[in-house]
């Protein structure tokens, strides 16, 4: 019987939406796959449109959460990841060159041009979530994922800088934190659900990824391996939900299943001929009836979907406008892919493809193994995103040091990296 591959270290992420809160527990294998060991779910409390409103039911929900993938897991975890998708999110790239001379690029090289690029960030006021090298470029030429060991006359680096509000995102980990948890780093959801659903060739060529969330969907352009533009619409499918309730007259929580049972982003003819039930099982209230139903409590198919699709071409116009904004038109703007837990309404690919006139399909989070079925839609993309951001351990320009000293052979990241390598190699 094979024995099945050590985990050499865990991680766990924590992503708190407005309509659920969801927590992972992934471990890497001493192989290194990617492995969930328990992952969990429960409904929000005390956030609103991503932003924390009741500090103590948010902190209920998450602790809630995490105690069930730890269940599920059969382990503990002191710190994770977590997402942000709201807090005024905004991308930046800035652009760092240094003289070289012509020679070979060492390590510390490397550190020397990063140490520098901290003093081109320019926040404005606001938080930096990070401030990572991107990829550099040799004598202008573009797209080098490691320099070390080339020559040129000049070394240079793009800096992806992701900002926010710092209010927000002290009280989204401060509600983190009141659950007995370290927050290893808060994660722009753009570039979490990026890495899970997004594909290497996507990322290099050019994509739009919209998350549609529950109250907000963020709409962020990637191009060249980057993370270029990015824009926050305050709506999601809530709204639709919202909307159906309101035609019908009926409880959101009725709304919502309707929407997410019957609920199609395409109609037929056959719809007009189907009528669906209003209550569920053990939901009967007598003499309360939607509006236009029959005396049976059941509504028009037809009705149901000429609602969600409404409610859906204002969002899109929305998101139209925004990717006509943030310039991604023309040859750039070719490919769009949803992902969030709206983008699990049926027909949506086709229904958008139409309305934005642009090749349409929807994200789920790949690369991760053992994931539940439950959980390996698009509404967890940004969560398995948080785990693949964690496990790759980007580098953050502003945590390199000590200070790169002029004339020192082995100095920074370069010595540190040389003796973790050689400690994890004579061990």
């Amino acid at each position: 019987m094979a024995v099945p591959p050590r985990i050499t270290h865990v991680f766990g992420a924590v992503n708190i939406g407005s309509f659920r809160v969801s927590a992972m527990i992934a471990g890497r294998t001493e192989n290194g796959d990617i492995l969930v060991m328990g992952s969990a779910h429960r409904a929000a409390q005390g956030v609103k449109r991503g932003y924390v409103t009741d500090m103590h039911a948010a902190t209920y929900a998450v602790r809630d959460a995490i105690e069930k993938a730890e269940k599920m897991a059969n382990t503990s975890i002191s710190s994770v990841w977590i997402g942000c998708s709201g807090a005024g999110l905004a991308s930046r790239i800035a652009h760092v060159e240094s003289d070289m001379g012509g020679r070979r690029i060492e390590p510390e090289d490397i550190d020397h041009l990063l140490v520098s690029a901290r003093d081109v960030i320019q926040p404005e006021g606001r938080m930096v979530l990070h401030a990572q090298p991107a990829h550099y470029t040799l004598d202008g030429a573009h797209g080098v994922a490691n320099p070390k060991g080339l020559h040129a006359e000049r070394l240079g680096v793009d800096i992806h800088v992701m900002l926010a509000d710092g209010a927000p995102i002290r009280n989204l980990t401060e509600a983190v934190q009141n659950a007995h948890l370290q927050v290893e780093a808060v994660v722009a959801s753009p570039i979490a659900a990026g890495l899970s659903v997004l594909s290497a060739e996507e990322r290099e060529l050019g994509v739009a990824l919209v998350e549609f969330g529950a109250e907000v969907t963020t709409v962020s352009v990637h191009a060249a391996g980057l993370l270029l533009e990015l824009a926050t619409i305050p709506m999601g499918s809530g709204d639709i939900t919202d909307a159906i309730a309101a035609h019908f007259g009926i409880r959101r929580f009725q709304a919502e299943r309707l929407k997410c049972v019957n609920g199609s982003a395409l109609a037929s003819p056959a719809d007009h001929g189907e009528m669906i039930p209003v209550h569920g099982p053990g939901e009967e209230i007598p003499g309360q009836h939607a509006r236009h139903a029959d005396d049976k409590n059941r509504i028009p198919r037809a009705e149901l979907i000429s609602v969600i699709t409404g409610q859906l071409s204002v969002l899109l116009d929305e998101v139209n406008k925004v990717l006509k904004r943030l310039g991604f038109v023309g040859a750039r703007g070719a490919q769009v892919v949803f992902t969030g837990g709206g983008a699990e309404l049926a027909g949506l690919a086709d229904f958008a493809q139409g309305a934005l006139g642009r090749p349409v399909r929807i994200g789920k989070p790949v690369g991760i193994r053992g994931l539940a079925e439950a959980h390996a839609t698009p509404g967890y993309s940004t969560l398995a995103g948080l785990i693949l951001y964690a496990i790759d351990e980007p580098i953050d320009i502003r945590q390199i040091g000590p200070s790169y000293v002029r004339g020192g052979r082995h100095s920074g990241l370069g010595l540190f990296a040389r003796l973790w390598h050689a400690i994890k190699e004579y061990f």
